[in-house]
């Protein structure tokens, strides 16, 4: 199969995109882009790469690239998207796919009009415990899905140097609760009702944190099953040895399984076995640089998982349509968080004329 190539838009949130596409047979890094030319030249010696532009239309118009890594702020990623697709490129765009749901239907359109492939990069799928939690529930071992508990904690105050994150447009539950969010809907894609409560702590209102960076939530699907998600984002986090800092928990009828993420660990229970599973001898492929901040192994996963979707012909996931619900989702969690009051997200997309879309699964 001829190496995809790929240009990468957004520099310091693309790092591990760059390291995933230079390591990786399928794909060739054609060209970078960012407006900081400094964190351009960086990134090209780092990596041993030479093109760089800090004008996206000339990366657009590159027809050695294939597709477009979009790393940049959350707010700007529907802008870039379209562009992307009106220039013919397939796109990889990290979470969330959006800030908001305003450009939606022109998203969902401009890509049936390119006939490209969009993927939401949920990095946290493609990561070994995860994966291997996923696999495990697949083979039927734990049962039928009770309930799922899913949380991502960690002190990011150090991320409140960058400015745009004290900026109104910047919100933990897009950049950080995106993530158990995604996690739930993998196995729960028929979220239909929220409730929740949100808080601004001190040590964010401190930082210059705008919205809040403490949340938690209960979700119900249309099954009448339910699940959980946490996040705190400005607080000392609990020792690793005692708790993970992203975490997902399922609980079957049969059996039940917890995956953690920094410590590469699945313990799973069924009957009377229990196992903890650890990919320790993988930390080097994940983590490649900076210890847990640039997790670059995940990135090679999906990508190389993106690469083989497009010579089958399968549609990669999460997709438009599941990445839009995932986001109608985490606006119903603002909403609810703000009011108090349960919020049911059909009516959220209904709103940006997106109902049709409620109910729709994802494929495994």
């Amino acid at each position: 199969m001829k190496p995809l190539g790929l240009g990468v838009l957004g520099l310091g949130e693309g790092r591990s995109i760059v390291s995933a596409g230079v390591n990786s047979a399928l794909w060739q890094v054609i060209c970078l882009c960012d407006l900081n030319e400094q964190l351009c030249r960086e990134r090209c010696t780092e990596f041993g790469l030479e093109r760089y532009t800090t004008d996206y239309d000339v990366l657009l118009a590159d027809p050695a690239v294939d597709v477009i890594g979009i790393y940049t702020p959350d707010h700007l990623h529907a802008g870039h998207i379209l562009r992307a697709l009106h220039a013919g490129k397939h796109v990889i765009c990290t979470k969330p796919l959006l800030d908001n749901l305003d450009r939606a239907q022109e998203i969902i359109a401009a890509q049936a009009r390119s006939g490209k492939q969009v993927m939401v990069g949920q990095s946290t799928r493609f990561f070994a415990p995860f994966m291997r939690q996923r696999q495990h529930f697949e083979t039927g071992a734990l049962g039928d899905l009770v309930t799922i508990e899913a949380s991502y904690n960690a002190d990011n105050r150090w991320f409140l140097d960058k400015p745009w994150a004290k900026q109104p447009s910047f919100k933990w539950l897009y950049g950080g609760i995106s993530h158990p969010t995604d996690l739930v809907r993998w196995y729960m894609p028929d979220v239909s009702e929220v409730m929740g409560y949100a808080y601004l702590s001190d040590n964010g209102r401190a930082g210059g944190l705008v919205n809040p960076d403490t949340y938690h939530f209960v979700l119900k699907a249309s099954s009448s099953k339910i699940a959980r998600i946490s996040g705190t984002y400005s607080c000392p986090t609990v020792p690793v040895e005692r708790d993970s800092p992203m975490t997902c928990v399922l609980r079957g009828t049969l059996g039940a399984s917890q995956a953690d993420y920094h410590e590469l660990r699945y313990a799973w229970k069924v009957g009377a076995q229990a196992t903890i599973e650890s990919f320790e001898a993988q930390r080097g492929y994940f983590f490649r640089f900076e210890g847990n901040d640039h997790h670059a192994g995940e990135y090679q996963n999906y990508i190389e998982y993106f690469a083989n979707c497009l010579a089958t012909g399968v549609t990669p996931k999460p997709d438009v349509t599941e990445g839009i619900v995932t986001v109608a989702l985490m606006q119903a969690m603002d909403q609810a968080a703000m009011t108090g009051s349960p919020v049911k997200v059909v009516d959220v997309l209904d709103r940006y004329n997106l109902a049709h879309l409620e109910g729709r699964n994802q494929d495994a």
